[in-house]
């Protein structure tokens, strides 16, 4: 059973560790992102504005991790991410759930999202609203609410 709780400065290395396997679990954008190795850092500021919600197993590891911003009336879901020997146990879930109830009357949320979470995404209410340019080139904008 996992708990979902605020990160503090002490969860940044394991953040850290979750935010670079969760990324390179995926093949198809592995060797892009080891070709830009500087991607595969979480800087760790939105853990200093607690604007980032931690999942945590029984002993205590980070095992997933959400952070969120709130521009005007939209929650902004900038990170997603989850260990990849915990991946499809509800983390990812409950961690959407976490961010949409933290903002009380806020609108709809947002996410950029690439090819290999849209399956994800959808499961959980969001839809294709648009397309948004990255540094990696084109990946779908979704709106969930």
């Amino acid at each position: 059973m996992t708990t979902i709780r605020t990160a503090v400065p002490a969860d940044l290395p394991a953040i850290r560790e979750v935010y670079r396997s969760a990324s390179l679990s995926n093949a198809g954008e592995r060797e892009v992102l080891l070709a830009h190795p500087e991607v595969l850092v979480f800087d760790g500021a939105a853990v200093d504005e607690g604007r980032v919600r931690v999942a945590v197993a029984g002993d205590g590891a980070v095992v997933g991790f959400a952070s969120a911003l709130v521009t005007g009336d939209v929650v902004e879901l900038e990170d997603l991410f989850v260990d990849p020997g915990w991946m499809r146990q509800g983390i990812a879930t409950r961690l959407v759930e976490d961010a949409v109830a933290r903002v009380p009357g806020a609108g709809p949320v947002e996410v950029t999202a690439n090819e290999h979470a849209m399956a994800f995404y959808t499961s959980v209410g969001f839809v294709q609203v648009g397309v948004a340019q990255t540094r990696f080139g084109p990946a779908r904008r979704l709106r969930r609410g």
